[in-house]
């Protein structure tokens, strides 16, 4: 028998998560907002808690897929919160997208409470969850990444990066690169057109070359068929380049691209494109173009 791990947020990320360590043999329990994907996990072999507390009590291991810090926030305190519940020598694994200095906050917060934490956050959106081939940064002791190894390689390929906060900052890192590249295809994408030149030519041309990348292969049919439904959604890209840029100015960083990157997810989120997925950025480029 696997762990005993706790899934809190069942959202596009944490629902096909808490699947896979089900498959991996591990014993489920999990929480959330929304009862669909409770009931749905429950039906394929989870335990339900009904509060965060109730939650934490039964895991030795409790993965925290949650959209921010206030959301995470929110549920540690209280009668019924994760810290109520938690159970001293456990591991909390946070692998949302947060600020560095958050993270190591939490850390403080755990070790007072006899609570290990993990800052995780993954990269390979929702189809790396579903596979189960996710990118996973983790900052903290190396002795509690080696705990935590058996759960979260259900999930992806794990690698300790550092101290409490690495993780973040990482994630950070990818957010930006991420983000840049968003905009440099939908400026490709959106030049191609405007020439008349077929867009799905330029995408299948430029995966075969030195431009080849991971957004091409992810997105590649959001761009081209304008389907946006959310894997990764915009109002998050936004807030993560906005997280990106502040740690750069904490720093002494100077990132022009992506402040640059930043303003076009201003411009989407303004224009009521906060839900749509990221790749929905190519429609602002489109309307500079005197094409939307």
């Amino acid at each position: 028998m696997g762990e005993a791990v706790g899934v809190i947020g069942l959202g596009v990320m944490g629902a096909p998560m808490a699947r896979n360590l089900l498959r991996a043999g591990h014993e489920v329990t999990v929480h959330s907002r929304s009862q669909g994907p409770v009931q749905r996990l429950v039906e394929e072999g989870a335990a339900a808690a009904a509060t965060p507390g109730e939650l934490a009590g039964r895991a030795d291991v409790i993965v925290a897929m949650l959209p921010g810090e206030q959301v995470t926030a929110a549920l540690l305190d209280g009668d019924e919160g994760l810290w109520a519940g938690a159970r001293a020598g456990s591991i909390l694994v946070d692998m949302g997208t947060a600020s560095p200095g958050w993270a190591r906050s939490l850390a403080e917060l755990g070790a007072e409470r006899g609570v290990a934490v993990l800052d995780a956050p993954v990269s390979g959106g929702d189809a790396g969850a579903q596979q189960g081939t996710l990118s996973i940064m983790a900052g903290g002791e190396a002795a509690d990444v080696q705990r935590a190894r058996p759960v979260l390689e259900a999930l992806g390929t794990v690698t300790h990066v550092g101290e409490h906060g690495a993780g973040q900052t990482v994630k950070l890192c990818n957010q930006l690169v991420v983000g840049g590249t968003i905009a440099l295809v939908s400026e490709a994408l959106v030049l191609a057109a405007q020439a008349g030149v077929d867009p799905a030519q330029v995408i299948e041309v430029l995966s075969g070359g030195l431009a080849a990348n991971r957004v091409m292969e992810l997105r590649g049919r959001n761009f081209l068929e304008h389907d946006f439904e959310p894997g990764g959604k915009a109002s998050f890209q936004h807030r993560d380049l906005g997280m990106a840029l502040d740690a750069g100015r904490e720093l002494g960083v100077p990132l022009p691209v992506t402040a640059v990157v930043d303003q076009l997810y201003v411009a989407l989120v303004a224009a009521g494109g906060g839900e749509l997925d990221h790749s929905a950025l190519i429609t602002v480029l489109e309307r500079l173009a005197g094409r939307g």
